[in-house]
């Protein structure tokens, strides 16, 4: 045997089971074991809005709803209150509607005017029963309102000061 020959392993001498390479990969699976089964955190869900509850609303108590700070912004049609606060920057303070938030838009939607003369000014005057109304004025008005129903959820209906059903302040 020549001296700068290393001596061959015989089939049947034991090799050596820890050796670098073996530990770095026994180390790589044991990481990636852990990895794979250590505790995860639990799946948490966004807070969704409060739910809003169907409420009767008279004109004095609408007019709270126009939505400055944090309010909500609401606007009726025809009796019926519209959750319009997705449309904020419309609807809003600021918005080129906003003199509708918080009142009855009824009048102002089927004129297709937006100024605040089509506004009842006296919020315990009776609801405006919209009589004098053309056909044209009540197509605009029905599409207002077929386009508020698609879009915004109904939370509740406008009723006159007085009436069985508003709320007792």
């Amino acid at each position: 045997m020549n001296a700068a020959e290393e001596p061959v392993p015989s089939p049947t001498e034991a090799i050596p089971f820890f050796t670098p390479v073996n530990f770095i990969l026994l180390s790589v699976f044991v990481v990636f074991l852990y990895v794979q089964l250590r505790p995860k955190a639990p799946v948490t869900l966004p807070q969704g809005p409060p739910p809003v509850v169907f409420r009767t609303f008279i004109p004095s108590t609408l007019i709270e709803f126009n939505g400055e700070g944090e309010n909500p912004c609401y606007l009726a049609v025809r009796g019926r209150v519209f959750d319009v606060t997705p449309g904020k920057s419309f609807y809003g303070p600021g918005g080129p509607y906003e003199n509708f938030a918080g009142r009855d838009a009824s009048r102002g939607l089927a004129f297709q005017s937006f100024d605040r003369d089509m506004l009842t000014e006296d919020l315990k005057a009776p609801l405006d029963e919209l009589k004098d109304l053309n056909e044209d004025q009540l197509e605009n008005l029905q599409n207002w309102e077929e386009r508020f129903l698609e879009k915004y959820l109904v939370v509740g209906k406008l009723v006159a000061e007085g009436d069985p059903e508003a709320p007792k302040t």
